[in-house]
């Protein structure tokens, strides 16, 4: 087993002071302590213990075998923001979960105007005695101040990357010391990068992780170590450029880099301790279908003695711009156009927040992305433990990685956010610690500073400061909305369904989100109260929506996009969007249905979503990607090499069930879809009284997640209006509009209607619900299928706007129409 692959833990004297360490301070409170009430807990919540959260060896690509970790019971208390040290304590918290968390055992809310505290007695192993010692924290959100034995040892401010402490003048070998720190963490009340996390969760936007959330451990160093080592590949000169930051170093230090691959000897070379070209002849190249890793042992040498020793890996590959044969330009892994598809994660957790269960926990979510078919995903403006991307370089996933973004908001078309000196400061040191703290990763390739224009500022002069950082990688500057031209890709936002951008000349065109397909699973909620962007009623509904977006995406991908991020991997709070569960109990869809479409191996698409018909009508099906065939047929059995071929269109004249689908030529087989036709009758009109011109409307204030029920909501205003359109609101959020009146449809037919609404909408024709576009959504059409007859129909138009951008359309064709917004002489009321 490769030694990165294990839990590196100390040798047995300091395994045995931990131990007696927590039998001697900890096993009264270890028997106390229990998590909080779980509003949703996942399998591994159960599983979680003082003894054994997070014991694994938290700085994958740095490794030494000396350290000990201090996750477990620490005392914990809340005060005003006074700066005093604690009179009290309040109780037990299980490092390193966030405050407001189940896991923590506390599930607290401190706020902008309180400081949460934290203290731990640590004995130092005896054996470290002429060591250097160091507390190291890999995330504390947000400000934080330490102590040992009530002198203060240092400070930090930002919430996502590692930093350290030494100790060494204030502890002593085989004594104990107490650890204090105080953490004050602004949220959403400050300009400091905090990602989705706010003060009150609702929407998008989720609960906040205050304090500790990711491991804290000591580590004994030599007088002068090796403090940074940073790899970066080069495949087309078959080499790895080393950057090797020596603490105290001197100039005759050199070092010795031995690699090996599958423990088999690749190099071995003596070099000084700056940066360094070292070959990896024939190397093998890192990629999702093939993540080869090496391993490299790194020796500080001076005077012919070792100094100090560790242990990283790398993996040979490439990411970059180049042209297909067809002239689109692409992102490039390894010289070759491989399209990128994978999910937006967003890594929270029901039980931990910010935090995982465990490691096992973790590794779960990145080997589902592989298990689903995908190969890359997005991070979503957080920044995870350092072991998340180890398996991400282990599992073979390519990872995008957003900034968490800050405070402020722009539209398209707006001019970037000017910004304090203090804002920009704190968010460019953050990102740079960001971008050095895991520069090491192969799976990382894209980095991504905004958010559609969530605290976008200066885009041009971050996009300079990432590539001088770091110019092995592409920049996605904007993911959607803030386009400023900059950086390698161009990227748009479209809910539910996929879009493209137009291709570009000098930039790859992405689809950075999509999606957001909406299906709740009882018992495995957040709270009854949910939404997604277009509500599914079943799996099979998500299944065949899913199949139909991917059609599209594949298609897409032919044109010149080049990656595509569906929303997303898992449930969040309120959002029940992801494939699985909050709790990562229920995949919403079969697993491999939902493979063989992420990698385009797709059912039979149908050119109309038509399936009514008043005499017949022609079928006719798409062309199935990378050339595959549809197999049909009328009689129910199900399609195999032996039935009719499509070829022409398919004419249907009775009522009849169609099942078809793909086959390939390298033997895969699609999943059968069946598409119901019917014969209807159109549907009669109706008798009214004298109408006029114009429909009703009633207007209601309140902010919601879906359409209300307004019969049990009063009314603010009524009037008429002869156009469907939110203008008529005379404000921007928070509001509903409820149409009613007649339509006049000038011939008998079958009448499309398409409905798009920003947030939700639906379209009733004499009480029956023909578009259904409820849910929190951007002027995304939801079409619907009707048969009328000659004369005056009742419709009704329910529709609400929480926040963001606005709108209602309602466009109809059939018999000798065109698709067009509904005239307004065709409207009435009574």
């Amino acid at each position: 087993m490769n030694r990165q692959q294990k839990n590196i833990t100390c040798p047995g004297i300091v395994i045995i002071l931990l131990i007696l360490s927590l039998l001697a301070g900890c096993t009264s409170g270890v028997s106390q302590w229990s998590p909080a009430e779980y509003t949703l807990a996942t399998r591994w919540s159960k599983e979680v213990t003082p003894l054994n959260v997070w014991q694994e060896y938290p700085r994958p690509m740095l490794v030494r075998n000396d350290w000990l970790n201090l996750n477990g019971l620490w005392e914990y208390a809340i005060t005003p923001l006074n700066g005093k040290h604690p009179d009290k304590w309040d109780g037990k918290i299980l490092v390193p979960f966030p405050v407001e968390s189940a896991l923590s055992g506390v599930k607290k809310t401190v706020g902008d105007t309180n400081l949460l505290w934290y203290r731990k007695s640590v004995t130092i192993p005896p054996a470290w005695k002429g060591m250097r010692i160091f507390l190291h924290f890999e995330a504390v959100d947000w400000k934080t101040t330490v102590w040992v034995d009530h002198f203060e040892v240092g400070s930090h401010q930002g919430g996502y990357t590692p930093f350290d402490v030494e100790l060494t003048r204030f502890v002593r070998a085989g004594k104990k010391h107490q650890i204090t720190v105080s953490v004050w963490d602004p949220t959403d009340q400050g300009e400091q990068p905090r990602g989705k996390q706010v003060s009150r969760p609702g929407g998008i936007f989720y609960t906040s992780a205050t304090g500790i959330w990711q491991t804290v451990w000591l580590e004994p160093l030599p007088h002068s170590f090796i403090q940074g080592l940073t790899t970066h590949p080069d495949i087309d000169s078959g080499l790895i450029h080393q950057q090797c930051n020596i603490n105290h170093g001197v100039e005759k230090d050199s070092l010795r880099v031995k690699i090996t691959l599958d423990n088999e000897p690749v190099t071995e070379i003596l070099c000084g301790s700056g940066n360094t070209n070292i070959p990896v002849p024939d190397a093998r190249l890192w990629s999702p279908e093939h993540p080869v890793l090496y391993d490299m042992q790194v020796q500080l040498l001076r005077n012919g003695q070792v100094m100090d020793e560790v242990l990283t890996c790398f993996g040979m590959r490439k990411i970059s711009l180049g042209t297909d044969p067809a002239g689109y330009t692409r992102m490039m892994l390894n010289n070759e156009f491989i399209f990128q598809n994978g999910p937006l994660d967003q890594g929270f957790w029901p039980d931990g927040i910010y935090t995982p269960p465990c490691d096992e926990a973790m590794r779960h979510d990145v080997w589902m992305v592989k298990e689903l078919g995908f190969n890359m995903l997005r991070k979503h403006v957080k920044v995870e433990p350092r072991r998340f991307y180890y398996w991400c370089d282990r599992l073979g996933v390519l990872v995008w990685q957003d900034m968490p973004s800050t405070s402020g908001f722009i539209r398209s078309g707006h001019p970037d956010l000017d910004v304090t000196e203090e804002h920009a400061r704190q968010f460019e040191y953050e990102l740079e610690q960001v971008i050095s703290s895991r520069a090491c990763h192969p799976s990382i390739i894209v980095w991504v500073p905004f958010n559609e224009g969530w605290g976008q500022y200066a885009t041009g002069k971050i996009v300079d400061i990432i590539q001088r950082l770091d110019p092995s990688r592409l920049v996605n500057a904007a993911s959607g909305w803030a386009d400023r031209g900059v950086g390698h890709i161009m990227d748009i936002h479209n809910y539910p369904e996929p879009r493209m951008p137009q291709p570009e000349r000098d930039r790859a065109v992405v689809l950075g989100e999509f999606g957001g397909l909406g299906l709740p699973v009882t018992n495995h909620v957040w709270q009854a109260e949910n939404w997604g962007y277009r509500k599914m009623s079943s799996p099979d509904e998500l299944l065949m929506r899913y199949e139909e977006f991917y059609a599209s995406v594949w298609d897409y991908a032919g044109h010149g996009l080049s990656a595509a991020v569906y929303t997303q991997i898992t449930d969040v709070e309120t959002e029940t969007n992801g494939l699985m569960t909050y709790d990562r109990e229920v995949l919403k869809m079969d697993t491999g249905w939902i493979n063989l479409a992420n990698r385009g191996y797709l059912p039979p698409m149908l050119e109309s979503e038509q399936r009514i018909f008043l005499d017949k009508m022609d079928v006719n099906f798409k062309k199935p990607v990378a050339g595959g065939m549809i197999f049909y047929s009328l009689d129910g059995s199900d399609p195999d090499l032996t039935s009719d071929r499509y070829t022409a269109p398919v004419t249907v004249s009775h009522n009849l069930t169609l099942k078809a689908r793909v086959i390939w030529p390298d033997g895969h087989k699609s999943r059968i879809r069946a598409y119901r036709f019917n014969m209807v009758s159109p549907v009669p009109p109706v008798s009214t009284g004298t109408l006029r011109k114009g429909l009703k409307v009633k207007l209601y204030e309140g902010r919601w997640q879906s359409l209300p029920s307004f019969d049990t909501i009063p009314v603010i205003n009524e009037f008429v209006t002869h156009a469907i359109t939110t203008d008529i609101a005379a404000r921007d959020v928070s509001f509903g509009l409820l149409f009613q009146g007649y339509i006049r449809i000038p011939e008998t037919g079958v009448y499309t209607f398409r409905l798009a609404s920003d947030d939700g909408a639906r379209l009733i024709l004499n009480d029956s619900i023909i578009v259904d576009g409820d849910g929190i959504g951007r002027m995304s059409p939801v079409t619907g299928f009707c048969a009328l007859a000659e004369g005056v129909h009742k419709i009704t138009i329910p529709y609400y706007q929480r926040s963001g951008g606005r709108g209602l359309q309602v466009e109809i064709s059939g018999p000798g129409t065109d698709v067009k917004e509904i005239d307004p002489s065709w409207l009435f009321h009574e």
